[in-house]
């Protein structure tokens, strides 16, 4: 199950240059001027969790394989792409193909880096990008509306709903409410998403900053905080100057030593992941043994039939039982077997909600 986050924001803000420190490529170019990105690259990373280390040395496992999330790298909005600016359209477009999205604020002063406005307001930033999305989901909508309108008068019942979507996403959007502000019925959710709504997608704020504020954060990003706890959105702070000189580094020791020598815990990349696995309400479950271990991200909420398909389909159409040790379990065991022998390993059947750390053995027939 694959998981995109869409890098977004105005020009010059870091984008490209926090997804090449992400994905620890140069795939993305990081120039000093507008539109350098053209088509949206996509970088697939590995998901760092301490945890699956861990199980893997107890099940002396010859692999290690990650989960993994990917990062696409979309070119940079200006006032007016709703309407064709810059390349407006084409990147509207590729943002609708994302999971959530990640909007990258400048929160730094470097007169070397012009901002498009030519001034560092980071609510002003946001209020552009946002203008534009909601701008694009009106005239979406609009398009959709007339076409729903006479499905709906000739008794089409998903027509009526999806057009009573419609309608409540309209009002908001005109009252300068973005879509995901509104509460949607469970039943509603399957046609709320394939309205595919630019608005309606989760977002985190990812708060470039100075190297010398990439611990703490600044004024600058205070601001957006609190920004985003209104919305009840998602912010993280991250130097992405730091980050490029991160992955530049060749060995875990070299990456510990400058982060020390800055001050921090963890990489920005380890935030960024975190926040994303919360914004997207994703849960990570693991399969360990002598051949491989390997970490697993579904949602939260999925039942263990479905957690079984993440792996293969075959494993969710034979589902018989899931074999399942939680991960402090299996670490207090010293393993599958100890686990098994103080009693901790449980048989699930297909309908268990899996929980966060599982380690899982699926057992089928097909």
């Amino acid at each position: 199950m694959g998981f995109t986050c869409g890098i977004v924001g105005l020009p010059n803000v870091g984008k490209s240059t926090l997804f090449n420190a992400l994905t620890a490529t140069i795939a993305a170019q990081a120039e000093n001027y507008p539109f350098c990105t053209i088509e949206p690259n996509v970088g697939r990373i590995a998901v760092p969790d301490p945890r699956l280390d861990a199980i893997a040395r107890l099940a002396r496992s010859a692999k290690v394989v990650p989960a993994q999330m990917d990062f696409a790298d979309i070119a940079g909005l200006v006032r007016g792409a709703s309407k064709g600016e810059g390349l407006g359209n084409q990147f509207l477009a590729h943002i609708r193909e994302v999971d959530a999205i990640v909007h990258v604020v400048r929160c730094f002063e470097d007169d070397n880096i012009t901002h498009v406005a030519g001034r560092i307001d980071p609510l002003d930033d946001i209020e552009t990008v946002d203008t534009e999305l909601m701008l694009a989901d009106l005239e979406s909508l609009d398009r959709r509306a007339d076409a729903l309108v006479k499905k709906a008068r000739g008794g089409d019942k998903e027509a009526k709903a999806t057009l009573a979507l419609c309608e409540r996403a309209q009002a908001a959007l005109r009252d300068g409410r973005r879509a995901r502000t509104l509460q949607i019925d469970a039943a509603d959710a399957r046609l709320w998403r394939q309205m595919q709504l630019l608005t309606a997608k989760p977002v985190m704020y990812v708060c470039n900053v100075e190297e010398d504020s990439a611990a703490t954060g600044n004024a600058l990003s205070e601001k957006v905080a609190a920004l985003a706890a209104e919305q009840g959105a998602i912010s993280v702070v991250v130097s992405a100057a730091i980050e490029a000189e991160i992955a530049r580094l060749g060995t875990t020791e070299e990456k510990r030593e400058f982060l020390d020598s800055l001050g921090l815990q963890e990489t920005g990349l380890t935030r960024v992941i975190r926040a994303g696995y919360e914004l997207l309400g994703l849960i990570t479950f693991f399969t360990a043994g002598p051949k491989e271990s390997r970490a697993w991200t579904i949602r939260a909420g999925t039942k263990a039939a479905q957690g079984a398909g993440a792996i293969h389909s075959d494993f969710e159409r034979g589902f018989i039982c899931a074999e399942t040790i939680g991960y402090d379990a299996f670490i207090a065991g010293g393993g599958e077997q100890g686990a098994k022998d103080a009693g901790k390993m449980r048989q699930e059947g297909r309908d268990y909600l899996v929980r966060d750390g599982d380690v899982m053995l699926f057992r089928f027939n097909v």
